[in-house]
């Protein structure tokens, strides 16, 4: 199983972080060990001053075909060390240490079959954090829609049953600290419920 993610694929996000919005997408992964266990908790890594929530849309991936297909949707969570990111930025280096660390992914485990949209039906989500909403967005705001993604991302390598794509995050994103309480609603229904815990590391 991979972790596919989209960077920058909703302009009011990019522009919260001073970045141009891409010709193209900007596509990174993660390994299985960055995922998270369905009740959580979120550990704060030692090594990170600065870890912010990304709210996004996820879609698993299935085959249709021969050909790979968003077959379910669910909601989840991009976790960023963005001091770490931010560094390793202005060296020009990869984003790694900053994206694919332990514990830096969630996705809910409820489940929703595509196909039970039509198309261009607009797909609501929010986050809240201690109760207050900071996170909103829906599918339609995304530069890039999930079967443009999929058609990308393959050019370059094989998606596979049970693969994560992750498809970007709508502005709002803000630092963690334990205590932190966020709440994930796709279609207006409670998907994930965290608690988010200090490093358990010296």
């Amino acid at each position: 199983m991979k972790l596919i993610c989209i960077g920058r694929n909703y302009s009011e996000h990019a522009k919260e972080l001073g970045n141009p919005m891409p010709e193209e997408p900007v596509v990174f992964l993660k390994p299985p060990s960055a995922l998270l266990p369905h009740s959580g908790p979120i550990v704060l890594p030692a090594f990170s001053k600065d870890v912010e929530h990304e709210v996004e849309l996820v879609y698993v991936i299935g085959h249709r075909n021969g050909r790979a297909v968003a077959d379910k949707m669910t909601l989840g969570l991009d976790l960023t060390a963005r001091d770490v990111q931010q560094a390793l930025k202005s060296k020009g280096l990869p984003w790694e240490k900053a994206k694919a660390f332990d514990g830096s992914a969630y996705v809910a485990e409820a489940r929703t079959a595509v196909e039970s949209f039509p198309a261009g039906h607009h797909i609501e989500f929010m986050l809240k954090k201690n109760g207050q909403v900071v996170q909103s967005g829906h599918s339609g705001q995304m530069r890039f829609s999930v079967e443009e993604l999929i058609a990308y991302v393959e050019r370059y390598f094989r998606l596979e049953p049970g693969d994560l794509l992750f498809t970007g995050t709508p502005a709002g994103v803000a630092p963690l600290i334990a205590g932190d309480r966020l709440e994930g609603f796709l279609l207006g229904e409670l998907v994930f419920d965290l608690m988010v815990e200090g490093t358990d590391r010296p």
